[in-house]
């Protein structure tokens, strides 16, 4: 069965945007130099299929890569309640997560990227879909916006299995217990 992984950035308090939706701030402490380590290019080489709710698909067409679909080795799932045409990489659907991933767990391929945003998240993290945490911890507090878990009724233990830092920045990667 095809593992499913949430990748992504998180404020030192937890926070996967700011109150107005941006993600300006995820850079380390300093631009450039040799502090940097690519962790997103050894994660896609064991992905084929990205999940996302539709404010980050519209995040990412209007201002983070607005000229180009940066996405385009994968086989997109965007959530969503609007009609959209689908192309040959993007697929829109008003499917619930959860059944979503369950469904995409018993197809053939490589991992699944959850990629965003919270809702979606916070629906597979509920139900203990996500497989394998890769979660990238950058030197800001914000104080407020939008929590990458949220409130949570019950625990899920999970079990560190890789750490690393760069640029003020840390990785973390846990496996559920």
């Amino acid at each position: 069965m095809r593992k499913v992984s949430l990748f992504i950035a998180m404020s030192l308090d937890g926070y996967i945007a700011d109150s107005e939706g941006s993600v300006d701030w995820l850079t380390g402490q300093s631009e450039g130099g040799d502090n940097e380590i690519d962790t997103y290019a050894k994660f896609v080489k064991e992905v084929d299929t990205i999940l996302m709710g539709w404010n980050t698909y519209y995040q990412v067409t209007t201002e983070l890569s607005p000229d180009k679909w940066v996405y385009d080795d994968f086989i997109t799932y965007v959530v969503t309640h609007r009609k959209n045409s689908d192309s040959e990489k993007i697929k829109f659907t008003n499917e619930n997560p959860v059944e979503l991933v369950k469904n995409l767990k018993k197809e053939k391929g490589k991992k699944i990227w959850v990629n965003g945003g919270a809702n979606v998240i916070q629906q597979l993290v509920n139900e203990n879909l996500i497989d394998i945490y890769y979660i990238t911890v950058i030197p800001t507090i914000l104080g407020s916006g939008i929590k990458l878990f949220g409130n949570r009724e019950n625990e899920i233990k999970l079990k560190l299995v890789k750490t690393q830092s760069y640029n003020g920045m840390v990785d973390l990667v846990y496996t559920r217990r």
